[in-house]
C-alpha cells in the first residue's frame, strides 16, 4: 500500500512542498519534467499537477492527499478534508485600486468593474457586504486590467506587494489570508490513514523545529533559579556544572516568537556566552 500525494508542478508552493518532504526524510527522485515520482524510502507516490487541479484530484481519489493553497481550495469548493496547516506559502487575496483612485471604505466598490481569477471568493465577499459590482474573470495578468481599461480595480493574490506597486496599484482591502494546506480525500482506507499519520508525525516534528531554537548559556549559580524561570524548556532546562566553580551551563529550548525578548532578560539576569542553535527535528 502506498499513499498518493499531489503537489504543484511549478509555482510558489512547489519548492517549499519538495523541501518539506525532504526535511521529513523522504527521498524523491523526480527527474526533469516528470509528472510522477516515487519515494524510495517511504510508501509515497508524488503527482506533480497544476495547483488549480489538485483539489479536484483529491476529491476524486486520484490523489489521496495534496498540498494546496488555501486560496485555491476556497475558490474551487471541493469536498476534501483539511488535515494540517503547513505554515508556508503565506499570502492574501486582496482588492487593489489604481494609486490615484481614493478608497474610503467598502462602499467605494459599489458599481465598479473588478478583474480577478477568484470569481467565487470575490462574489461571496461582495454578496456578504451587499455590494453590487461587475466581476471580470480572467486567468492571468490580472494586475494589468485597470491599465488597459478592462477594469476599475482588481482582486488578486498579494505577498510582498511589489507586483501591485510596479503596476501602479495599491492594496485597499484583504478578503482572505492564505497558506499552504495539507488536504485529504474523505474516503481514505485504514491503511492509507496509517501512512498519513506517519507522514503527519514527521511533518509536525519539522514544523516544531522551525518554531523553536536550542539555547546554551553559562550562568552564575546564584542566578540559576531566576534564569530557569525565564527558559523553562519542554519540561525543564538541562543544568550542568562548569569546570569553573560557581558557574553552570544551562541548555533549553525557546520559541522563535519569544526569542529576542527572553535573550535580553537572560543577559540582564547575568547569563553569558549565549549560543543559539537551529533545531533540525523536534519530537515531543
Amino acid at each position: 500500500m502506498r499513499l498518493k500525494i499531489a503537489i504543484q508542478k511549478s509555482g510558489r508552493l512547489y519548492e517549499d512542498s519538495i523541501r518539506l518532504l525532504k526535511e521529513c526524510g523522504i527521498g524523491i527522485d523526480n527527474g526533469l519534467n516528470k509528472l510522477k515520482a516515487e519515494a524510495y524510502n517511504f510508501p509515497l507516490d508524488i503527482f506533480f499537477l497544476r495547483d488549480d487541479d489538485i483539489p479536484q484530484y483529491v476529491e476524486d481519489g486520484v490523489a489521496d492527499i495534496g498540498i494546496v493553497g488555501e486560496n485555491v481550495l476556497c475558490e474551487k469548493r471541493k469536498q476534501v478534508e483539511i488535515v494540517d496547516r503547513l505554515g508556508f506559502g503565506k499570502c492574501r487575496l486582496s482588492i487593489a485600486f489604481p494609486k490615484g483612485r481614493d478608497y474610503n471604505g467598502i462602499q467605494d466598490l459599489q458599481g465598479l468593474r473588478i478583474a480577478t481569477s477568484y470569481a467565487n471568493l470575490l462574489s461571496v465577499f461582495l454578496g456578504e457586504n451587499k455590494i453590487k459590482a461587475e466581476i471580470h474573470e480572467i486567468s492571468g495578468s490580472v494586475e494589468i486590467a485597470p491599465g488597459i481599461g478592462l477594469a476599475d480595480a482588481i482582486c488578486d493574490l498579494v505577498s510582498s506587494g511589489s507586483t501591485l506597486f510596479t503596476n501602479g496599484l495599491k492594496e485597499v482591502r484583504v478578503i482572505l489570508r492564505s497558506e499552504a494546506l495539507l488536504v485529504s480525500a474523505k474516503n481514505l482506507s485504514g491503511e492509507q490513514r496509517k501512512i498519513l499519520d506517519k507522514l503527519l508525525f514527521r511533518i509536525n516534528a519539522v514544523k516544531k523545529s522551525k518554531n523553536n531554537k536550542y539555547v546554551l548559556l553559562n550562568a552564575p549559580n546564584e542566578k540559576l533559579e531566576e534564569i530557569i524561570q525565564l527558559i523553562p524548556g519542554m519540561k525543564s532546562p538541562t543544568v550542568l556544572p562548569l569546570a569553573e566553580p560557581g558557574w553552570s551551563s544551562v541548555h533549553s529550548v525557546l520559541r522563535e516568537d519569544d526569542f529576542w525578548e527572553i535573550i535580553e532578560q537572560l543577559k540582564a539576569a547575568g547569563a553569558q556566552g549565549i549560543l543559539v542553535v537551529p533545531i533540525e527535528k523536534m519530537i515531543v
